[in-house]
């Protein structure tokens, strides 16, 4: 069953992560199928733009801990959208945790409504926001992203727009995306994947220089004792053993 839903208009193909009954919980399957997505966007010529959205009340809760992707296919996932050729505006209306977020700092722009929440929940399961950190690190405010990623704290979208971990929010995230996909569609098509180039270099060469060795992070924390107890906690509905 495809968990990716897809539809196009005045140039715009819209991706929609389409699991809610998983909260878009990101699993092996669905990253190679959003990939595959993307690529068909990255070569098709009618498309000018991809906006990446949600069914349901959740975005992404990040990794799917029954069946997780390989941390080489997130990392490959990550760098496709960064490197895509063509913008990535994210739209979003609901939850956000952990691996969800990587999904909105490698997209070139990303909007959010009032009733969305935030939250690097990687800590309270015992890991680190590695692979995530390749496109955010370059593109947030560094002392709220100290803040929110040792913590684990929720935040909302008004902090998320402060901060830079979206570009905009507002009651309505269609009234705020509108604008956005209007200049777009006004754009060459030339000249945005120019500009696009010259905005995301320093975040390609983040991945190209870190990436093996955060995806041997992610791995080894994945695997550890305490990740291991962190996964069983939530899936328990229970507190880990470290907690105080």
């Amino acid at each position: 069953m495809t968990a990716i839903g897809r539809t196009r208009a005045r140039a715009v193909e819209t991706l929609s992560l389409d699991s809610p009954d998983r909260r878009n919980a990101l699993s092996a399957p669905f990253v190679a199928e959003l990939a595959a997505a993307l690529t068909d966007c990255a070569e098709d010529p009618a498309v000018r733009a991809v906006v990446l959205t949600h069914t349901g009340g959740t975005f992404s809760a990040g990794a799917d801990l029954r069946d997780p992707p390989r941390p080489e296919a997130m990392a490959a996932l990550l760098r496709q959208i960064v490197a895509l050729p063509k913008p990535v505006v994210a739209r979003v209306t609901g939850h956000v945790r952990a691996g969800g977020l990587g999904l909105l700092a490698a997209c070139d722009l990303a909007v959010a409504s009032h009733r969305a929440t935030f939250a690097f929940t990687e800590v309270r399961i015992g890991v680190a926001p590695a692979l995530i950190s390749l496109p955010l690190l370059p593109r947030a405010d560094p002392r709220a992203l100290a803040r929110h990623c040792l913590t684990g704290e929720r935040f909302d979208a008004a902090e998320a727009a402060r901060t830079g971990v979206v570009t905009a929010a507002g009651d309505d995230a269609d009234a705020v995306l509108e604008p956005i996909l209007d200049g777009l569609r006004r754009s060459s098509p030339q000249a945005l994947a120019e500009t696009k180039r010259l905005l995301t270099a320093r975040v390609l060469e983040a991945f190209d220089r870190d990436a093996a060795g955060l995806t041997a992070l992610s791995a080894r924390l994945f695997s550890s004792a305490q990740a291991r107890e962190g996964m069983a906690a939530f899936l328990e509905r229970r507190d880990p053993e470290w907690v105080v």
